[in-house]
Formats: structure tokens, sequence, C-alpha cells
């Protein structure tokens, strides 16, 4: 377990963190400037020494450190100070190539609506793979990297955003604009698949019994409670029918 650092400590962090670069953690604060409490602790998390970081250690910055950096609404948090760099400005030239995360099981869709919103206001963007990595890790453990073409994106009409010098914001992204991996194969339902004469399910002969065939059974000597158990497809106790006497042929000595 790594060492806990000082209240006094973690505000100087909470205030580089949500105050001047939010951008270098993948955090975008929203226009009043706050994010999610549970988005700056799994930031937080990801630095080397900060993992043991919980909401009772920001708490205690605000209770012991003199004029905290930060302040605690509900389920968001946001620093007092705000540096221009952690503000979103318009983007008129954009890298040509772009990073975006979803989730695997979301990519099919994604694949053939495009990119939307999900987490946060605009989709979420960067320029550095890495990053991009690191943020789809924090919505799934496998996520899917998408690779945006910018240059087609504004010739579609879409607007970007920077906010700070990582991170890059739009409405949506069109399915024509970005790649990805191939989708993956369907499996076939197995339950659902038609069944042949062949493939039908053959019901488990019960111990001490065997199936009789009614055409040939037609022609012999067989008493009408076994003729209904055989054209309901039942089986026949072979003990029992070799004790009927209807099922024997006579001896010729006897006719």
């Amino acid at each position: 377990m790594g060492k806990t650092r000082s209240p006094n400590d973690l505000a100087k962090m909470l205030s580089y963190v949500l105050g001047r670069r939010p951008d270098e953690f993948g955090l975008i604060p929203d226009a009043e400037g706050f994010v999610r409490l549970k988005d700056l602790l799994k930031a937080l998390h990801e630095e080397e020494g900060w993992g043991y970081v919980n909401l009772s250690h920001l708490n205690e910055v605000l209770l012991s450190v003199a004029n905290a950096p930060v302040e605690i609404a509900e389920d968001l948090i946001r620093a007092k100070s705000r540096a221009a760099s952690a503000l979103e400005m318009p983007e008129p030239e954009p890298p040509k190539l772009l990073y975006a995360c979803v989730r695997r099981r979301a990519y099919p869709h994604v694949y053939a609506e495009g990119i939307r919103p999900s987490a946060h206001a605009r989709v979420v963007l960067t320029a550095d793979r890495t990053l991009a990595e690191r943020l789809g890790r924090r919505i799934d453990p496998d996520p899917v990297i998408l690779t945006v073409n910018a240059p087609s994106a504004l010739a579609k009409g879409i607007l970007f955003s920077r906010f700070g010098e990582c991170l890059f914001t739009a409405d949506a992204i069109p399915p024509d604009c970005f790649s990805g991996p191939p989708l993956p194969k369907e499996k076939p339902d197995e339950r659902n698949r038609p069944q042949g004469p062949e493939e039908a399910p053959r019901r488990p002969a019960a111990a001490g019994s065997f199936p009789m065939d009614v055409e040939k059974a037609a022609s012999g000597h067989v008493p009408p409670s076994l003729k209904r158990r055989m054209e309901k497809g039942k089986k026949i106790d072979r003990k029992r029918l070799k004790k009927d006497k209807w099922t024997r042929e006579k001896p010729p000595w006897r006719n």
C-alpha cells in the first residue's frame, strides 16, 4: 500500500488537476467548472502515489486546509480558480488524426450510426493514442479505439473545440469519418436453427424397452392397447411383450 500524502499535498494536486491542467488527466469540466467525483478519483488512481485517495481524503482537504482550492457539490467537484488553459475554445484546424474510445459491446452500433456523446455532453477526442487508451479503460476493461479523420469530419460540417493541450470535443462524428477494427462475427444461434428429420431429437429408450415398427406390427396379432401405444410413439416393454399370448405365432401343430 502506497504512502498517504498530507492534506496540503493533496490540495496542491487537486488545484493542478482541476484548475490548471484537467486535459492532461483526460478530464473536461462542465460550463461551471465541475467534474464528477468518480471521474476525478479514476484519474487520480492512475497516477503513481495517488491510488489511495477516496472521498474521505477529499473532505479532509475541505476541513483541514486553509482556503481549500476546491469545493464539492453533491457528486461534483471543481477548482475555485481556473486557468485559461482549462477553458474550452473553438478549434478550426484540429490535428488530422484524432482518437476516441467506445465500449466494446457498443461498437457495432457506433460503427453503423457514428460516435455520439455518452458520459460527457460532447464527444471527447485526443491526438494522443496513449491517452485515448487510458480514457477507454475508464469505461471498459477492453475498449475499442477509433481513429477519426478530422478533415473528413470538417468537410461534413462538424465543428471541433480544443480543451487545453490534449483534448478536443465535437458534437458527433459521422460513421464514414472514422475507422476501427473489423466487427466481430455473429455466432449462429443454435436454439433457433431449424431441425430436419435427421436432426430431430431422439427420446432416450427406457430401460427394458425397445421401439416397435407400427407397420410391421399391424400384420400381426397385437392387442388394441399396444397398438395405441405404438401409434403414439411410446415404448413397449419387451418382457411384457414376450409374455403376451397375442404377439406369439401359434405352432403349426395347433392349427
